[in-house]
């Protein structure tokens, strides 16, 4: 009987000391905010709001949240705080007005896998090294697109391209969105890499593939678990993998694309931004990021910039004026009057197609293609819509919050063009219109993503009418990762 006792006092013992371990973790474990830290919803001990998240609809569920407690709030993902902005003016605060506060990002163990750290590529480097590359990289751009006249004339050759291809579904119902990603992605392909690729081009599709794949995983729940629980998902099975599969495949195609241009490069005449990087590296013995490693992974975020966002962009086109007859037609109706139905358009045109113009900024907003922008960091203790942001602090403004912002938009949730045109019709320009992001993080590729979006949108309702099946409408709730993609749609394409 006594012997029974004792195990029954030495279990609950046991159960008491696990207990006041655990708590005692909980208390080291968890840091408790400091004063006047922005509020949030309660969050489970060690595990944060990660499973609190809805992983279908997060920019959504997150811009509900300002609503509850304000557009400088924060959640835990793990043992990591991250400060959400929300609204037009409280995120111009942010990322304009106060821009150097946060400029940096933060530590992130997927990116450092990918990466290697902070210290590479275009979009996650910090410091001295990401404000050489940045400059190196819109250079380049300048160089080998906007300022030579030739890509302008590259965008309208790979329009026709594009158009070819889609006459050869021969008007029956089709899926347009490989073909989109093909012309739009040939077209940083020879930014990038001095060429274009065939639609049937196998290495292109894989690459192509495995961009898709990535952007969607990058921005998923996937991504969250991963840097919020390291070390356990790390061993663990699941889709979290696949981005670092996506990832070394992307880096091992641009690899060799990079000793390709080593065998024929000409320091004199630098053909691409492959060939001006190598010439820099040459010159500047590896300093600040010119080394070949970091040329990969520079090349892979440009690819992945470049090619995403414009075609899920003109993907959203095709949805909304394909369940918007009567804008399409207009659409039509100017170009005709403008351009005619067999000149090329050009860039030239863009002044006298207002309509037109304003059509294509309300897709840019509706389809809301970004978000949630990029994680930032505050670079010393800041004040920020009156709360105290301490050092160190993740801080992710709401993209979806300022093209969607109430205040600003007179029917936010409806395709509206004339959101963007005056009492006149003349264009009208909108503060917060930020489809590209603002500040020092802004999109680098907004002038060449502008032109590619003009030219590839105007080509496609020129010489096409485009539907779907009688009595259905497209789905516009769209498919969340690092971009916002439709779901899968079929239509018609009928030579005008």
């Amino acid at each position: 009987m006594w012997l029974r006792d004792l195990f029954l006092l030495l279990d609950l013992k046991g159960l008491l000391f696990l207990i006041f371990v655990v708590l005692l973790m909980i208390f080291f474990l968890i840091k408790k905010d400091p004063a006047n830290f922005p509020p949030g919803p309660p969050c489970l001990p060690l595990l944060g709001n990660v499973f609190s998240i809805e992983s279908k609809q997060p920019h959504i569920y997150l811009t509900k949240l300002a609503n509850v407690y304000g557009n400088v709030f924060c959640i835990r993902l793990g043992r990591h705080k991250t400060v959400f902005v929300s609204g037009w003016k409280m995120v111009k605060e942010a990322i304009v007005t106060q821009a150097d506060n946060f400029v940096e990002r933060p530590y992130s163990p997927m990116v450092t896998r990918i990466y290697s750290g902070n210290s590479a590529g275009l979009f996650f480097s910090n410091g001295s090294v990401w404000r050489r590359q940045r400059r190196f990289a819109m250079a380049m751009l300048r160089t080998f697109g906007l300022a030579k006249s030739s890509m302008e004339l590259r965008i309208c050759e790979e329009s026709c391209h594009l158009q070819k291809a889609i006459e050869r579904e021969k008007g029956e119902l089709f899926d347009p969105v490989p073909l989109l990603n093909n012309a739009v992605a040939n077209i940083i392909c020879q930014i990038v890499f001095g060429k274009r690729f065939d639609y049937s081009d196998g290495n292109f599709q894989s690459m192509l593939k495995n961009l898709t794949e990535m952007a969607y995983l990058e921005g998923s729940v996937w991504a969250l678990l991963y840097d919020a629980f390291p070390a356990l998902m790390k061993c663990l099975p699941g889709p979290h993998n696949d981005i670092f599969c996506n990832s070394k495949c992307l880096e091992e195609s641009i690899r060799a694309e990079v000793e390709r241009h080593k065998l024929d490069l000409d320091p004199n005449n630098p053909r691409d931004y492959i060939d001006a990087f190598l010439v820099e590296k040459h010159n500047r013995n590896c300093a600040q990021g010119f080394e070949d490693g970091n040329l990969v992974l520079c090349c892979l975020d440009l690819f992945l910039a470049g090619s995403e966002t414009t075609s899920k962009t003109l993907q959203w086109g095709l949805v909304y004026l394909v369940n918007n007859r009567h804008i399409q037609d207009k659409v039509q109706a100017e170009i005709d009057a403008v351009i005619g139905l067999t000149r090329q358009p050009t860039m030239a045109d863009k002044p006298n197609l207002p309509y037109t113009d304003a059509v294509i900024h309300e897709i840019q907003r509706i389809g809301n293609v970004v978000p949630l922008n990029g994680l930032r960091m505050a670079a010393k203790d800041t004040m920020l819509g009156g709360f105290l942001i301490p050092k160190g602090t993740s801080v992710l403004p709401n993209l979806t919050s300022v093209l969607f912002d109430k205040n600003e938009w007179d029917t936010p949730n409806t395709f509206n063009p004339e959101h963007f045109l005056d009492a006149y019709g003349k264009l009208v320009r909108r503060d917060a219109f930020l489809p590209f992001s603002a500040g020092k993080r802004a999109c680098l590729g907004e002038g060449l993503a502008r032109m590619e979006l003009f030219l590839f949108f105007v080509s496609l309702f020129q010489k096409f009418d485009f539907s779907t099946l009688d009595g259905v409408g497209l789905r516009t709730e769209g498919i969340i990762g690092a971009t916002r993609a439709p779901f899968p749609f079929k239509i018609y394409a009928k030579v005008r």
